[in-house]
């Protein structure tokens, strides 16, 4: 009995020595996989990362992935669409992912003979653009043109008969409506304008393609216009050529010969 119980401290401590040899073997079996885990998801994130580079690359070589085709639809004749494409490859030379769509808008519509226009790319490697032409009704202080809105681009040296309005900056709009009253009224005759002008102050003086020159002041312009379309097939009549027709005066108007010599005639 006291040979057993002197045994018995020796049996536990081996017990013990053995359990603690497996914890440790056991932790560093966690750390190697840990490690290896670790290990393997930084390969797989820089696999992911390199793989990243490169296709963002591949979509943005122009060589891999070109805009081969720019194509222009609308009705348009003054645009000129071989210039506006050298444009847009020049601002935009990557490829068809890195083109900005927005960019190209901006640029297309800055062109003067532009005046909408729609963009939009089309997979894989096409750049569609719609467009809508400005329509010139009339020159502005011979170095501009105005649109139907009264807004003015510049007329690239594109040569149009068109009517020539002159005016103050600012005044587009307004010359072009007083233009648009004037021509609906003329055309009641067979006389049309050339030229209209106004004045700082806003007065109104117009030149027709018959030479005749109307002065027309700043008020009641279409009721004074109206007159003088009264009163021209009693003008015509007479043996000289009518050199101008000054209608500022209520009840009648000022007539100016080819001779210089200045009648008053009641309307």
């Amino acid at each position: 009995m006291a040979t057993a119980a002197r045994n018995t401290p020796s049996v536990s401590g081996e017990t013990a020595s053995a359990s603690k040899t497996a914890s440790s073997r056991a932790e560093k079996r966690n750390k190697r996989t840990m490690w290896t885990g670790i290990a393997f998801l930084l390969f797989v994130i820089a696999g992911l990362v390199v793989g990243a580079i490169k296709a963002n690359q591949y979509l943005h070589d122009e060589q891999q992935m070109p805009v081969q085709v720019i194509d222009f639809s609308g009705e348009y004749q003054h645009i000129d669409i071989t210039k506006l494409e050298r444009l847009i490859r020049k601002a935009q030379p990557g490829s068809f992912f890195a083109l900005d769509v927005n960019d190209v808008f901006e640029l297309v519509e800055s062109q003067p003979w532009v005046y909408r226009a729609s963009v939009r790319k089309k997979w894989p490697n096409t750049l569609k653009i719609y467009l809508v032409e400005q329509q010139a009704v009339a020159k502005w202080n011979e170095d501009l043109l105005l649109n139907p809105y009264g807004d003015t681009f510049n007329d690239e040296g594109v040569e149009m008969e068109l009517p020539r309005l002159y005016g103050p900056g600012g005044s587009e709009k307004t010359a072009l409506e007083g233009f648009n009253s004037m021509h609906a009224l003329m055309a009641t005759t067979n006389m049309a304008i050339d030229e209209l002008s106004l004045s700082e102050r806003f007065a109104w003086q117009v030149q027709l393609e018959n030479g005749i020159r109307l002065n027309l002041g700043r008020q009641d312009f279409i009721d004074r216009l109206q007159r003088f379309i009264d009163v021209y097939p009693l003008l015509a009549q007479q043996e000289k050529a009518v050199r101008y027709v000054d209608l500022r005066y209520d009840t009648g108007v000022a007539v100016g010969w080819n001779d210089d010599n200045a009648t008053n005639k009641e309307s």
